[in-house]
């Protein structure tokens, strides 16, 4: 029969796993295999002792009673809108096609980097912009073996127009939006341009125009369909996945209000 601190240790290291499957969805490539073992090692020394276990057990049970609220009820959809900036489209000097993700096994774009280039495209071919930006990863997130998301972009463009498609400017060596922001900032000064569209997921469309139009140039909102769930939030897999939003456009905020990002 195990000992009370070895049943402690167990019961830690439990807490820890699930802690670590939370974060490995709500994190994305952020959450990395040692974040992942440190948790659940973590729990596990915890759980050897007994004020720190009775910690864990207080805190993974108000976790669960807010994840609980979160699936049951369609209460995020107050902030979650809170997020979406979705204006009507008019003509500018660019389409601003923000960056996102990239299967890097098969060498493909994710559903959001697809969804949010195909509408930089019909935004193209209904005359609002002769010219598309894309974006070029830095690499300092994410495996290093994945293809450039800039250079699969401008392939897909190609295969749909081998010839008259739009002109497209790439955003050089971006880590996150602040990245990008200044990228177009920099080039609409240089260039002359006074508009912009910026197309992006929905639930990253304020943040986003906010910070592209912070330097001076005019930035309208036209953000692309949202691919990773229903935005009303009828089912517990929507809700779910809306907490991994909201979580992550609130860290965001919370990051830049302290000053910036861990990457740099």
């Amino acid at each position: 029969m195990p000992t009370e601190r070895v049943r402690g240790v167990l019961e830690g290291a439990a807490i820890g796993a699930a802690l670590a499957v939370l974060a490995t969805y709500l994190g994305e490539i952020r959450g990395t295999a040692p974040l992942l073992l440190a948790l659940v090692v973590g729990g596990g020394l915890a759980g050897a002792f007994t004020p720190a276990r009775r910690g864990l057990r207080v805190g993974s049970g108000g976790l669960a009673a807010v994840l609980a609220l979160c699936l049951l009820t369609p209460v995020l959809r107050a902030p979650l809108a809170g997020l979406v900036l979705s204006q009507s489209p008019v003509r500018a000097d660019a389409i601003v096609v923000l960056g996102a993700g990239v299967q890097c096994g098969t060498g493909t774009l994710d559903p959001h980097s697809l969804a949010r280039l195909v509408r930089g495209l019909e935004l193209w071919r209904a005359g609002y912009a002769p010219r598309l930006t894309v974006s070029e990863p830095s690499g300092l997130l994410g495996p290093a073996n994945c293809p450039p998301l800039s250079d699969l972009q401008r392939a897909h463009i190609r295969a749909l127009y081998p010839s008259g498609g739009p002109e497209v400017l790439t955003l050089r060596r971006v880590t996150t939006t602040r990245d990008e922001a200044a990228r177009v900032r920099a080039l609409a000064h240089e260039r002359g341009w006074r508009r912009v569209l910026v197309v992006t997921s929905p639930s990253h469309s304020r943040r986003a125009t906010r910070l592209v139009a912070s330097g001076g140039v005019e930035a309208v909102s036209v953000p692309a369909g949202e691919t990773r769930f229903d935005m009303t939030l009828p089912l517990p897999f929507d809700r779910l996945a809306a907490l991994r939003v909201v979580l992550y456009e609130g860290l965001s905020r919370v990051k830049a209000g302290v000053g910036g990002t861990p990457e740099r």
